[in-house]
């Protein structure tokens, strides 16, 4: 697993496996590319910082986070 954070466009990259993509599918602000088995091949998470802050606010406070 391979994890990049790009600052000025603030995406979050997580890379799961070294397959190539075969296509992509958005949700709620998370792009997932998949390969072409349906297989999770890497994960762009827009507004990481948002995000990031949201799911260690919810693990402190052990609340479920409702991403916007």
């Amino acid at each position: 697993m391979k994890v990049k954070y790009s600052r000025d466009v603030d995406i979050l990259s997580i890379r799961l496996s070294d397959d190539p993509f075969d296509h992509a599918e958005e949700s709620e602000g998370i792009i997932t590319h998949f390969s072409k088995q349906g297989k999770p091949v890497l994960l762009e998470i827009q507004g990481a910082r948002d995000f990031l802050f949201s799911s260690i606010t919810s693990l402190i406070e052990e609340s479920e986070v409702t991403l916007p």
